[in-house]
């Protein structure tokens, strides 16, 4: 099983592209935010230390944790945003590398994709196979996320001033994915690829 990091800033469309990989390919798929939404349930890994850190205010009635009551909770606090990462990030690695392991013995899939935006700052690198680094023009980025998200521009810059620059996403991935035009050139891309991969690993 080849694994493989999938990675890039907000708006890229990460998603479309696994979309495409898990109709074509046989592959599993995981994605980082499922992961941590799972890890912040009840009598998950996450759950006690988070209430311990931000208190019970940011539960709902049903005892889950509410995301909007979390993130009011860290706006704007540094600190306390740092704290919140290193309960969440080192609980998600954890739990994707136990899924790499099971599946790696179980031998169902040719194929592992891992997505997220941090893999390359978290350390991802040392155990993926690849890296692909799914590029998107600026502009592009900031018309999809005001159309399909409703974010504001000031919204849009604070998050991209807070992920790594084009630059450090291309020097820490093995393959770039320009997703900057129609959809149809990025699958072509992503065909010719895993033809390489194919051929590389001895697969038809």
């Amino acid at each position: 099983m080849i694994t493989i990091g999938i990675t890039g800033g907000v708006g890229c469309g990460k998603s479309k592209i696994l979309e495409y990989i898990k109709e074509n390919y046989n592959c599993r798929i995981i994605t980082a935010d499922d992961v941590a939404n799972r890890l912040k349930e009840p009598g998950e890994a996450c759950y006690k230390p988070l209430i311990n850190l931000l208190g019970e205010k940011i539960l709902d009635n049903d005892g889950f944790i509410n995301k909007k009551k979390m993130a009011e909770k860290i706006f704007s606090d540094e600190c306390l945003l740092d704290k919140v990462n290193s309960i969440i990030h080192p609980a998600v690695k954890d739990y994707i590398l136990d899924i790499k392991e099971t599946e790696n013995q179980a031998g169902k899939y040719d194929y592992l994709f891992i997505e997220a935006a941090l893999l390359i700052e978290c350390g991802y690198n040392e155990y993926v196979d690849q890296m692909w680094y799914i590029y998107t023009s600026e502009s592009v980025r900031v018309q999809r996320l005001k159309s399909s998200r409703g974010y504001s521009e000031k919204k849009i810059k604070d998050i991209m001033d807070a992920q790594l620059s084009d630059e450090k996403f291309r020097a820490g991935s093995d393959f770039c994915i320009d997703n900057s035009g129609t959809l149809e050139d990025t699958y072509m891309q992503i065909k010719i690829k895993m033809k390489e991969l194919e051929s590389e690993n001895g697969r038809k």
